[in-house]
């Protein structure tokens, strides 16, 4: 079983949460943090000050599928958050060692 953990721009999570459930993925854990990488950040005015945002707001999703399926959700994951400018994010996978759901008890990819 695999984490995959994708960094998006927030106005993509719609085509992303669509596109994975195309492909069957029916979960997944969503949330809103702060960052920068190559972006750096920006300028912005505001009430007629000028002033540097160093974090910018980016989505980030965490979703446990069964090994077999990593290429396929990161190659929609890929063509869906896709812009083909800065900033576009990042997608980090990690192994899951075991997933227990806490309502039945089942484990592993019956987990998922």
């Amino acid at each position: 079983m695999k984490l995959i953990t994708a960094v998006i721009k927030p106005f993509k999570l719609d085509d992303v949460r669509e596109a994975l459930a195309e492909i069957g993925i029916q979960g997944m854990t969503v949330t809103e943090v702060k960052g920068f990488g190559r972006q750096k950040g920006h300028t912005e005015l505001y009430r007629g000050a000028e002033y540097v945002v160093d974090f910018l707001p980016k989505v980030k999703l965490e979703i446990a599928v069964p090994s077999e399926m990593e290429e396929n959700v990161v190659e929609v994951i890929i063509k869906s958050a896709s812009t083909g400018k800065i900033g576009d994010g990042k997608i980090f996978i990690s192994s899951l060692e075991e997933v227990i759901r806490i309502r039945t008890g089942e484990t592993g990819a019956d987990a998922i």
